[in-house]
This record gives C-alpha cells, sequence and structure tokens, in this order.
C-alpha cells in the first residue's frame, strides 16, 4: 500500500467490483469505509450504459467498530438476495477495512444459509495485489466456483460443440474499447467459421458458466484479465487457449494463424483450414484494411524516424510499440508498462523495437521521461494525455485508465482489421503536421498556450520576458517548442533567470545554429 493522489492501477476491490458489475444478475457487497464507495459513481459517469450499477456499499463506522460487521453485513446481503433476486452475490472487502481482520468467511457461509442467491467471498489479498491482479484472479474465482458447482450437481456440459467454438475471456466494464474489441472479434471468428459459445465476464450469465468446456478453445484477448481462468480451464479441461493479441496487421494475423493450428490440431479432417486463414489474411490486409496500405504511404512516410514515447497496460503498450515500430517506422524511444507483475513478458515483447524499456507505476517518472525525450508524440494512458497537454505533445490514448471521451459511443475497436484502421488513424493524426501548424500560423486560429516549464515533478524558476516570448512566438509552431526547451536548458546552465530575446539568440549561438 502506498499514499498516492494519482494511480494507473487502482486497489484490489475495484477489481472485484469490475469483474463482479460485468456479470449479468450478479451483486457485489463492498464491506467498506465513506470514502472507498466511489466505484459507483465512477462508473455511471463512465460507462454509458442505462442500468443502474449492481452494487452495495455495506459502511464500516464508528457503530460497527464498536460491536463488530456480522450483523450488518448479512443482513445487507440477504436485503439484496431479496430485492434483487441476483444469482450471485459477491462480497469483497477494501484496503481499509482489511485492516479490521473480520472473518468476512464466516459472515458469507451464514448468508449464504439464509439466501436464495450463492454468496462468494473475493479471495484477494488487497495489500499484495492491484485492481488488476484483483480482477484476473475474482474471474478466475468465479469461474471455478460454478465449474465445480455444475460438477457436483452433475449438469457440467463437456462434450464439445460439434463444430469449431471459443469462448472469449476478458471483456468487462471499464476497459478501453472493450466492448467495441468484442463486436469486432466475433465478426473475426465468425469470418474464420468459429463460433462463439460464451463471452465473460461482460454480459455473461453466471449459470452459463457451466458450459465453458464445451467450446474448443478459449481466446484472451488482453494479458491483464482472463488468463488464470484459461490456465485453470487448460489445466481442467486440456482445452487450449490463444492469447495473441490480434492488435496491428501482424499480430493479428499471426493471432489467426494460431487458431488454424488448434483447431486442425483438435480435429486433423480440418487440415484445408489453413490455406483458407492464410488466403482470409492476404485478402483482409490487401484489400479490407487499410493499414498496410497506408503504412507504404507517403502521408505515413513523413512520420519515419519521428520519435514516440509508449505507455499503458502490458498488453496494449506492447502491441503499439510494435506497431510503430515495425509496421509504420516511427522510432520508439520508450515504451513502458504500469503493469510491474507482468515486467519480464513485456520486455521479452518489446525487445529489439524500442531503445528504453520502462516498468513503473510512478507517472511523475514517465512524466520526466517524457519531458527528457521530446517526443514528437505519446501513446498512453489518460495521464500521458494530460503529460502532453502540459508538455504541448500530442498524445494518442491507447490504454487504460482513461477518461469520458475514451468511452466512445460510435464503433472504435482497437483488435482485428477494423482495428488496424483506427490505429492507423489515431497514430496519423497524433502527430503534429508541420504544414498543417505553419498554415495555422498563417491563417490563425491556433492556440498559443505557453508551457515554459519541462519538469513536470519540479516547479519551474525561469520566466520569460515579453519580448521574449513575442520573439518565441515568431517561430513556426512546430519548431517552436524544441527552441522553447533548448533555451530554458541553456539558461538553467547559466543560472540565468529571466529569458530575454538576448538569451535566446545567446542559445541558439551556443547550439551552432
Amino acid at each position: 500500500m502506498k499514499l498516492a493522489y494519482w494511480m494507473y492501477a487502482g486497489p484490489a476491490h475495484i477489481g472485484t467490483l469490475r469483474v463482479a458489475s460485468s456479470f449479468k444478475n450478479v451483486h457485489a457487497i463492498m464491506h467498506a469505509p465513506l470514502g472507498d464507495d466511489y466505484f459507483n459513481v465512477m462508473r455511471s459517469m463512465l460507462e454509458r450504459e442505462r442500468d443502474f450499477t449492481p452494487v452495495t456499499a455495506s459502511i464500516v463506522d464508528r457503530h460497527v467498530l464498536a460491536r463488530g460487521s456480522q450483523e450488518k453485513v448479512v443482513e445487507n446481503i440477504t436485503r439484496k438476495d431479496k430485492e434483487e433476486q441476483p444469482d450471485l452475490i459477491v462480497l469483497t472487502p477494501t484496503c481499509t477495512s482489511s485492516i479490521l481482520q473480520e472473518d468476512l468467511q464466516n459472515f458469507v457461509d451464514r448468508a449464504a444459509m439464509e439466501s436464495q442467491s450463492d454468496v462468494l467471498l473475493a479471495d484477494v489479498n488487497h495489500y499484495r495485489v492491484n485492481e488488476l491482479q484483483a480482477a484476473d484472479r475474482t474471474l478466475e474465482q468465479i469461474v471455478r466456483f460454478y465449474i465445480e458447482k455444475a460438477r457436483k450437481q452433475n449438469n457440467l456440459q463437456t462434450n464439445k460443440t460439434e463444430k469449431p467454438s471459443a469462448n472469449i475471456i476478458g471483456i468487462f466494464t471499464l476497459g478501453f474499447h472493450n466492448q467495441h474489441d468484442c463486436r469486432e472479434l466475433r465478426r473475426l471468428l465468425n469470418d474464420l467459421g468459429i463460433e462463439v459459445n460464451e463471452v465473460l465476464p461482460e454480459g455473461g450469465s453466471v449459470n452459463n458458466l457451466k458450459n465453458l468446456p464445451k467450446a474448443w478453445f478459449n481466446f484472451i484477448p488482453y494479458r491483464e484479465v482472463g488468463l488464470m481462468s484459461a490456465i485453470y480451464l487448460e489445466k481442467e479441461f486440456n482445452m487450449p487457449y490463444v492469447a495473441i493479441t490480434p492488435m496491428g496487421v501482424v499480430d493479428t494475423a499471426a493471432c489467426i494463424r494460431e487458431i488454424g493450428t488448434i483447431v486442425t490440431k483438435i480435429d486433423p479432417s480440418l487440415t484445408m483450414i489453413k490455406n483458407e486463414y492464410d488466403n482470409y489474411i492476404d485478402k483482409q490486409t490487401r484489400f479490407v484494411s487499410q493499414a498496410a496500405w497506408f503504412s507504404r504511404s507517403i502521408d505515413c512516410q513523413n512520420l519515419t524516424g519521428k520519435k514516440a514515447v509508449v505507455f499503458g497496460d502490458a498488453t496494449h503498450a506492447a502491441s503499439m510499440t510494435k506497431i510503430l515500430a515495425r509496421e509504420m517506422g516511427i522510432r520508439v524511444v520508450c515504451a513502458g508498462t504500469y503493469c510491474k507483475h507482468d515486467a519480464d513478458w513485456f520486455r521479452e515483447q518489446v525487445v529489439g523495437f524500442c531503445d528504453q524499456v520502462l516498468i513503473t507505476d510512478d507517472h511523475t517518472l514517465v512524466g520526466d521521461i517524457i519531458a527528457r525525450m521530446e517526443p514528437a508524440a505519446i501513446f498512453g494512458t489518460q495521464m500521458e494525455r494530460h503529460v502532453g497537454k502540459r508538455l504541448d505533445i500530442p498524445c494518442g490514448v491507447i490504454s487504460a485508465p482513461i477518461h469520458i471521451q475514451n468511452f466512445p459511443l460510435g464503433y472504435r475497436p482497437f483488435l482485428g482489421y477494423e482495428g488496424t484502421n483506427q490505429i492507423a488513424d489515431l497514430v496519423y493524426n497524433s502527430f503534429v503536421l508541420g504544414m498543417e501548424d505553419h498554415l495555422l500560423e498563417i491563417f490563425g486560429g491556433h492556440d498559443n498556450k505557453e508551457v515554459i516549464t519541462k519538469s513536470l515533478s519540479t516547479d519551474s524558476d525561469l520566466s520569460w520576458s515579453s519580448d521574449g516570448l513575442a520573439e518565441l512566438n515568431k517561430i513556426p509552431g512546430f519548431v517552436r517548442g524544441k527552441v522553447k526547451r533548448n533555451t530554458e536548458k541553456f539558461a538553467r546552465q547559466k543560472n540565468i533567470g529571466v529569458i530575454t530575446v538576448e538569451v535566446m539568440f545567446a542559445a541558439k549561438e551556443a547550439a551552432g545554429a
């Protein structure tokens, strides 16, 4: 645990609540003090859905501290059981209420005796894991619970479907374009002749989890959530899984070929399917996806060699790094992730595609590295978008955590072949194009915001004189930021507090311009 005013991955109970609220007819009880109960507001604000968030806070107050929580928690569980009649009620403490060291499993056992719903305590260590790790663990726990329940009731569905089929695991609320990606994955699998058996947790029913073994394989689009469930199902039922994220032209093709390998291994009579998949990849790459053509166009070639910084969750940051370097010829000077628990995998994925690898959950460190490297564009989370605004560097958002503008109503997947088009647009539009910026200067309408400091973790001791700013504004916009940073660097080296026109000329001479 640590005190922070902003985090990439939130506390563990947020991950549990995200998974629980993604299922249909599942209710979550959060055992927490006031202040920890912000999930409902956050989800209602960001996810543009008509339904209320199915989460109830069982508040820990001074009365609870005096006589214990059991009666209140059990009462809240049984009340929601009668009011909502959910299939499952999940009880989760927060890192704050965990300090009480109460026997919550005892509470759950007692409530289960009085409830028609299944009642489950989220088995998560709130001091050792973050939001994403907890979400992955909670999903696996729910899957395991209903698989074992079906096994005891002798209604576990283990016979495979007649046609090739897949479970899509890991689509859930507050994810980065998850619903759009799910729609695109359904279309992709349909084109490949693969039926979708179940999608979870988003929109799925816990009563259908007994059908998971019917699928031929499991599809895990994001490493952050779903991988533990896939490993459990592989161990229990020998179900293979595909964990190649189909993001970008190259990895989408690799994902399709991996699916073909699994399908033909399960049913050798489908050997011709590999050739069909190769033809499908060729057709999609050359005629449907515009990204492959665009990457060879003169517009994209103008971006060749430009510097970019990539930061986000492990899945999106790794995929974006490879797309920029391998498919678009853009130099990634730094690729990073806040998923410290997946650092080894991330390094393996981006090695050879970037100059530097950054593994951290400290957003101030990320900001300072961006300020020092001065990239032409940033691809990151909502925090990197804020950093870019402060440094006057354009940023394309490619990963959670995100704000409401990245929950679009329109169709904007990042996976599959339609996703390649969306990414190509994002990349191209994220870079400041020199001629466009210069024309804006000529015809007016350009936002001339002044950003003086380039160190995000400390306050600037520099100021600009009016004549200095006037001279700076005469410089074309597409190089103004670099001139400003070089001048400020020169001023700090010379211990100059006020930057005038004379200081600008001296800095120019010192740079050998």
